[in-house]
């Protein structure tokens, strides 16, 4: 990720025969991995089907960790900190039921994904102070926005009414 304030973990993960078994979040195991200072205090879960493109949507208070527990999604970062080099500029990653990779979300930074798989399951953690960022709390960027490029795998998603009113 070109982004040295978004972090990406892989947890370990135990697998035999039977199937997989690991941990979604650990204050004590993901101190190691810088994760332990924040508290997390809202958990939320997506489903989603094939070609639906969720996102980019943000706020300027809350960090956000985003886990697929089922299925691949292409998962876009975008800098949206208008006083940062980085301002609008993206980077992707692939996040999966395999891999379990996990992306940390800073403050500023919008995310958006699009399900590649036939259906997935998406899980977000919120650490934030006060009151919840609520959609008139949040920022949202239109999806195709050309300032942006974003290089989408696919060029008709299936929107929200909000994200495609954008």
């Amino acid at each position: 990720m070109k982004f040295k304030e978004v972090k990406i973990h892989r947890p370990s993960i135990f697998r035999d025969y039977r199937g997989d078994y690991w941990t979604l979040w650990h204050a004590d195991e993901d101190e190691g991995e810088g994760l332990s200072w924040l508290k997390f205090n809202h958990d939320k879960v997506s489903t989603s089907r094939k070609h639906v493109l969720r996102g980019i949507h943000g706020d300027s208070k809350s960090h956000k960790l985003l886990t697929c527990l089922q299925g691949e999604v292409y998962c876009v970062a975008v800098d949206n900190r208008e006083d940062s080099s980085t301002y609008l500029q993206w980077d992707w990653i692939m996040l999966d039921d395999k891999s379990r990779d996990r992306i940390l979300l800073p403050p500023g930074f919008g995310v958006g994904y699009l399900i590649l798989s036939e259906r997935a399951v998406m899980h977000y953690k919120w650490a934030y102070n006060g009151e919840y960022p609520d959609v008139d709390q949040q920022f949202s960027l239109r999806w195709d926005d050309e300032k942006m490029a974003i290089n989408w795998p696919i060029k008709n998603p299936i929107l929200s009414k909000r994200d495609g009113a954008l």
